[in-house]
């Protein structure tokens, strides 16, 4: 019988080195929930072609997804509904479940409020037509979507219940959020652009979302707030990842200085570590994240029972991709990373790059480089400078942190060597709580959603038929609408 070998502390009451397993551990505390998880950063090349992609294949074959209970979802009555069906028939299909209304569409498929019949449970499923996409070389990014999806895990991340195919569709039944996105939630406020408070508290839930997906390996390329739903408590979710790239990174415990310590930036302003900072680095290999449940609290050993701090100093834990390189030409004009446009090839400071350009929307209701058209937009991003609007005012903290993130120069760009570390640490978010950013007031609350506007049209017989008959007709409307501002270039 397997046995687990106790972890040694290295130096931090949150991070352990397995010599058996070759891991390091992170006890990480979720978000203001109960659990806590154990995450396990594999150091060793097991399987590496099959993790890392590339831009001449960004996406690893794989099997149909099965239902996987993650941690911080459990107690979700939609497992409960979606294992039901599973257990009664043994798999789940479209014939299970009743499409209500098309919420949304993108470049390679369109998203439909569905209910899982008799179950009164809801989801949102993205259905992505095999034919178009093989039309249009965009299968792997269909998979490339399908694998990141079951790999997170995370408060902020979406949830995949489940994926399925038919003769015509790939389809994966994801969380639905009944809030709508920042964009539309943006319209709304006063003046079309949301105070400093209600920023940070968006800001900082994205950024938790970035820095997992980088521990993970995955790099997002397509933040903007058409992509952040809202939950209907009023938390956020990163949503759509068919323009994201995988890659190895190298989990890293750095001794902090000074000058990194607490809200501030690195003691010189640039916030890159000195090589001799280093006091564990893996090779470049791939990471895997497996969660599992940490002993009960009496087992566990408290900070003191370490001796950790040196000279009152905590280490720093980073995981960011900075050996990455895609060619891709990816994205939406007004969020490109200058990099990207240039053709210089890219990493994962274009997300740090989009973080600023974020920021700078929510906090000014415009993005800072939006030209007459696409062409002058691209223009504005490589050769004009930042520059801030009269009105509304924003804080000093607000725009240095724009500054820090929206420079040029990717390896200049704050966060460019060590992460969201960086950007947590800077004054702008001076009083976030990070332990407990899922446990923060929302500045906004959607009103919930009255499902008993879809109450039963349904016709048990011709159902399934029906449905993808509608999911056919849908897909053919969105394929020919010119409103649809996304691109993508290869």
């Amino acid at each position: 019988m397997w046995t687990t070998p106790t972890p040694t502390p290295i130096s931090n009451p949150y991070l352990y080195f397995d010599h058996i397993s070759n891991h390091i551990l992170i006890n990480q505390i979720l978000l203001g929930g109960n659990i806590e998880m154990k995450i396990c950063f594999k150091l060793h090349n097991d399987n590496m072609n099959n993790h890392i992609h590339n831009d001449s294949n960004e996406s690893s074959s794989s099997t149909s997804v099965a239902p996987v209970l993650r941690p911080h979802t459990g107690g979700d009555v939609r497992w409960e509904a979606i294992n039901s069906v599973i257990s009664r028939d043994g798999e789940i299909g479209l014939s299970h479940f009743r499409l209500l209304k098309r919420i949304g569409y993108g470049d390679i498929g369109s998203v439909y409020l569905v209910e899982l019949r008799g179950t009164n449970a809801y989801f949102a499923m993205k259905v992505m037509d095999k034919a178009s996409l093989a039309s249009r070389n965009k299968l792997l990014r269909a998979q490339t979507e399908r694998e990141i999806l079951g790999l997170l895990d995370h408060p902020f991340l979406p949830t995949l219940y489940s994926y399925f195919e038919t003769d015509k569709f790939y389809c994966l039944v994801m969380e639905f959020c009944g809030g709508g996105n920042l964009h539309t939630l943006r319209q709304k406020q006063p003046n079309k652009h949301f105070t400093e408070e209600a920023t940070r508290f968006f800001t900082s839930q994205v950024l938790l979302a970035l820095e997992y997906l980088h521990m993970l390996g995955i790099v997002y390329r397509d933040l903007k707030p058409e992509n952040v739903l809202v939950r209907d408590e009023g938390h956020i979710m990163l949503s759509d990842f068919d323009l994201s790239l995988r890659c190895s990174v190298n989990p890293t415990l750095v001794k902090s200085t000074p000058g990194q310590g607490g809200n501030n930036i690195g003691a010189n302003g640039s916030g890159m570590v000195e090589d001799d900072n280093v006091v564990h680095t893996s090779s470049s290999q791939t990471s895997n994240f497996f969660p599992r449940i940490l002993p009960s609290k009496k087992n566990r050993k408290t900070k003191s029972d370490f001796g950790f701090l040196v000279g009152g100093q905590l280490p720093e834990f980073m995981a960011e991709p900075t050996n990455v390189r895609s060619m891709s030409f990816v994205g939406t004009h007004e969020y490109l990373a200058p990099e990207i446009i240039r053709g210089e090839g890219h990493g994962s400071a274009v997300d740090w790059w989009t973080f600023g350009v974020f920021l700078y929307e929510l906090l000014h209701g415009t993005t800072p480089f939006k030209g007459q058209g696409n062409r002058a937009t691209l223009f504005n991003v490589v050769g004009q400078p930042l520059r801030f609007p009269e009105s509304p005012q924003v804080s000093h903290m607000a725009r240095d942190l724009m500054k820090g993130l929206l420079v040029k120069e990717p390896h200049k760009r704050i966060a460019y060597r060590r992460g969201a570390t960086e950007i947590k640490q800077h004054p702008f978010f001076e009083g976030v709580n990070w332990a407990l950013v899922r446990s923060a007031h929302p500045p906004h609350v959607p009103e919930p959603i009255d499902f008993s506007q879809f109450a039963s049209k349904d016709n048990p017989a011709g159902g399934p038929q029906s449905s993808e008959k509608k999911v056919t007709e849908n897909n053919k409307s969105s394929s020919t609408d010119p409103c649809y501002a996304n691109f993508e270039y290869f």
